[in-house]
C-alpha cells in the first residue's frame, strides 16, 4: 500500500506542474478572449432604435465569438492535458477531423452565411433602419443577425435574403443621397429665361427655413444637359439628408411648375398624333409613331 501510495505521489509530483500550467493558460486565455469581445461591443451613446438595434447587434456577436472561443480553449486544454495521465489522444483527434470535416460539408451554406454575417456586423456595412438595395430589392432593413437579412421593400413584402448570398450592396441612408431634376423646354423658349427661372426657384428653395435643413448642397442648377428635336433638357442638382431626396424633389418640381406658370413658359408635353386612313382614324403615342416607322 506505501509503495502504491508513493507511485501516485510521484506521478502527481511529476505531472501536476505540466496540468496546472494547461489550466492555467487556459483560464487566462479566456479571460483575455473575453475582453476582446467585450471591446466589440458598440454601446449606444444615444436612445434611439437604430443606435439599439446596432448594440444589440454587436452584444449577440461578441456572445457568439466568446462562446465558440471558449469551447475551442477549453478543447484544446483537455486534449494536452490527456496524455499527461496515459491517455493516446489520437483516435480523439482523428474522430473529431472526421466530424469538423462532415460538419463543414453538412453545413457549409450555413457556415458561409454566419461567417458572411459576421463581416457584415463587424465592417458595419448597414444597421438596422438602413435603406439599402440588396440582390436588386431596395428596402429597409429591419433584422439582422449572422445567417440573414431581413428587408421590408416598398410594397410591404418582408424579403430574407441569407448573409451568404449579399455581394455589392448600396447603403441609401448613410451621410447624404443626390438627386438630379432635369427640365424640358421647348425648343423656341429662350435658354436664359428657362435658366432663370430654374435659379429662382433654387435660390426661394434654399432660403426657406422649413426645407433648408434638408440640403446639404444645392440646390444647383447645372445647365443646359442635352438638346434634340422635342427640346432643350435643363438640369438641376441637390445633395439632401439621406432618404429625404424625394421629398425635396417633390417640393422643387411645385415650385418651378407655379414659376413657369408666372413667366408664361410652357414645357415640353407628349402630343396625341391621329392618323386618318381606310379604316378610319386611329390615335397612336409619339413612342408607337416612332416604332411603326422603324419598322417600316
Amino acid at each position: 500500500m506505501t509503495l502504491l501510495n508513493d507511485a501516485w505521489l510521484d506521478v502527481i509530483k511529476q505531472r501536476a506542474p505540466r496540468v496546472l500550467f494547461d489550466v492555467a493558460a487556459a483560464a487566462i486565455s479566456i479571460l483575455v478572449w473575453r475582453t476582446l469581445t467585450s471591446h466589440m461591443i458598440v454601446k449606444a451613446t444615444v436612445q434611439t432604435r437604430v443606435a439599439q438595434a446596432r448594440e444589440d447587434q454587436t452584444r449577440t456577436m461578441a456572445g457568439v465569438l466568446y462562446s465558440v472561443g471558449v469551447v475551442i480553449i477549453v478543447l484544446v486544454a483537455i486534449l494536452m492535458i490527456l496524455p499527461e495521465f496515459g491517455f493516446d489522444i489520437t483516435p480523439v483527434a482523428a474522430a473529431a477531423g472526421l466530424f469538423s470535416l462532415a460538419l463543414g460539408f453538412g453545413g457549409q451554406y450555413l457556415v458561409r452565411d454566419i461567417i458572411n454575417g459576421f463581416f457584415v456586423i463587424f465592417e458595419d456595412q448597414y444597421g438596422v433602419g438602413d435603406i439599402i438595395k440588396l440582390n436588386g430589392e431596395t428596402g429597409r432593413v429591419e433584422h439582422i443577425t449572422l445567417r440573414r437579412t431581413v428587408l421590408r421593400n416598398s410594397q410591404g413584402a418582408i424579403v430574407t435574403v441569407p448573409n451568404g448570398l449579399v455581394g455589392q450592396v448600396a447603403n441609401l441612408s448613410r451621410d447624404w443621397s443626390q438627386y438630379f431634376l432635369d427640365v424640358t423646354i421647348p425648343s423656341e423658349v429662350g435658354v436664359p429665361q428657362a435658366l432663370a427661372v430654374l435659379e429662382k426657384c433654387a435660390k426661394e428653395l434654399r432660403d426657406d427655413p422649413a426645407w433648408s435643413p434638408l440640403l446639404i448642397d444645392g440646390p444647383n442648377v447645372l445647365g443646359v444637359e442635352s438638346l434634340a428635336l422635342t427640346g432643350t433638357t435643363l438640369r438641376v442638382q441637390f445633395r439632401s439628408a439621406p432618404t429625404r431626396n424625394d421629398d425635396v424633389a417633390r417640393e422643387l418640381r411645385r415650385r418651378i411648375l407655379l414659376e413657369v406658370e408666372r413667366a408664361g413658359i410652357k414645357l415640353v408635353s407628349a402630343n396625341r398624333v391621329v392618323l386618318s386612313g381606310p379604316e378610319g382614324p386611329s390615335a397612336i403615342s409619339p413612342q408607337t409613331s416612332g416604332k411603326s416607322q422603324g419598322g417600316q
